[in-house]
């Protein structure tokens, strides 16, 4: 990572869950990069996250995905989460791969996050590209990852950066 960037923590799961947080996330950088390796139960799932615990409606997104040789694209508005990935995803021995930019997290305005998830089932993976928005002032104290359909498996690795003034 370049020198800008600094490591603010790393969790690596050792059993499995359905969930986990990384909390206590300091207000001190511009923006924020979390990298995911993550491993799951089964073959088919999906992310989801969410800032400072909050389940309301106040998440949007708009993605594209390409799944084998077929695309998708499509938004959401007014959702209780960010959502992320699907079909064809990570299982106990192919790891999929997360990177989330959350610009602005600690400033006063709603909350803009980039996403890039990539997994390959035996060459027939899925790519996938979002922006979300978080439409809360609020600066971001706290992420939780949540593996739908099935649970994060021992070896999946998280961890946040810092992303420190230029």
């Amino acid at each position: 990572m370049p020198a800008t960037y600094e490591p603010i923590m790393t969790t690596t799961l050792t059993t499995s869950t359905v969930s986990f947080s990384l909390s206590s996330i300091p207000s001190t950088y511009t923006d924020l990069r979390l990298v995911m390796s993550h491993l799951a139960a089964g073959s088919y799932g999906w992310l989801s996250f969410r800032f400072n615990g909050d389940t309301g409606s106040n998440y949007s997104d708009t993605y594209i995905r390409g799944v084998g040789t077929a695309a998708q694209s499509s938004r959401n508005t007014s959702v209780t989460k960010i959502e992320v990935g699907g079909y064809q995803d990570a299982t106990t021995t192919i790891p999929a791969l997360t990177i989330m930019d959350i610009f602005s997290y600690a400033g006063s305005t709603n909350k803009t996050v980039l996403i890039d998830y990539s997994s390959d089932s035996n060459g027939a993976g899925t790519v996938y590209r979002q922006v979300s928005l978080w439409r809360n002032t609020a600066a971001i104290n706290s992420i939780t990852i949540t593996r739908e359909n099935w649970n994060f498996t021992s070896g999946t690795t998280a961890t946040l950066y810092g992303i420190k003034n230029a």
